[in-house]
């Protein structure tokens, strides 16, 4: 009997990171759903919104020609995509807010325009709407992400995992990430990686190399893990490791004692909120996105 990817248990960078963080911060972001909507929930921050805009307008050139790609200033399509998270809809809290992120913005992408590096080059596009496989199909898991861009080395038939990052802050040594962009690459496509990179597209003109994670290990590290969020789920219990809540769970549990404002739904059909206490810019600088 074929398995099921409906009723699989589906695991992401992003969900992964919910559970390590706080398997109650996990619940209520990936299990939970309004009693009055039948959503989930988001919760929108103006670094996410950066993030979000920024990931769009540089995602978008993969699909077009190489040599057709900046005919079109990155500015004036930051422009339309930023329109989608303006005001509320982007968790800013004033006008002065919200231009200081959006100049933030526009600098990263007058970096990229001035030096494309690697998007002037050949990528590849996988070719599913959100690149997924059967981690394990005898544990019924399934690990899913989008990765940021391919670029293709013909002459060698390979590409090169490149992640764009908008925070300011360094990827954590022990992140997960590349273990599970390298899973997915080497599952849902033909080529091999022979590289990967993260360009800290605020603040430098270049990559920065890393070191491809050993696909064996990858998948046994993930799949314990992913195997702990399924027993989680199968026993419905989320626990937070303080017993007050931590700084993954809070913002949740903010919404559910009604300390948030509701802004309409994301483009994923999810209950989007802003916390009202988020008056300022100082908070995480380091969404995953």
């Amino acid at each position: 009997m074929a398995s099921d990817k409906f009723s699989a248990v589906w695991v992401s960078h992003s969900s992964i990171g919910d559970f390590l963080k706080c398997p109650r911060a996990y619940y209520l972001k990936n299990v939970y759903k309004s009693p009055e909507t039948g959503h989930k929930m988001s919760i929108m921050s103006p670094p996410l919104a950066l993030g979000q805009s920024v990931h769009e307008v540089i995602e978008g050139l993969s699909v077009l020609p190489t040599e057709t790609r900046f005919q079109e200033s990155l500015i004036a399509k930051f422009d339309k995509s930023w329109q989608k998270v303006s005001g509320k809809r982007g968790g800013f809290s004033n006008p002065e807010q919200e231009q200081r992120y959006k100049q933030r913005g526009e600098e990263m992408l007058r970096r990229v325009m001035a030096h494309p590096g690697p998007l002037k080059n050949l990528a590849v596009k996988i070719k599913m709407d959100l690149p997924h496989f059967w981690l394990s199909e005898s544990d019924e898991i399934i690990l899913c992400g989008k990765i940021d861009w391919l670029e293709y080395f013909p002459d060698e038939d390979t590409v090169h995992i490149i992640d764009f990052k908008t925070g300011k802050n360094d990827e954590d040594s022990d992140s997960l990430q590349l273990p599970i962009y390298h899973l997915l690459v080497s599952n849902c496509q033909k080529r091999k990686a022979t590289r990967a990179s993260y360009w800290y597209i605020g603040r430098s003109d270049d990559l920065t190399a890393q070191t491809l994670p050993n696909l064996e290990e990858a998948k046994q590290k993930l799949l314990k893990i992913a195997k702990d969020i399924k027993l989680a789920r199968k026993l419905n219990i989320f626990k937070c490791p303080q017993q007050t809540g931590c700084f993954a769970c809070k913002p949740f549990e903010a919404v559910l004692k009604g300390e948030a404002e509701f802004v309409g739904l994301n483009d994923y059909g999810q209950d989007l909120f802003i916390l009202k206490q988020s008056d300022n810019d100082t908070g995480n600088e380091s969404e995953v996105l």
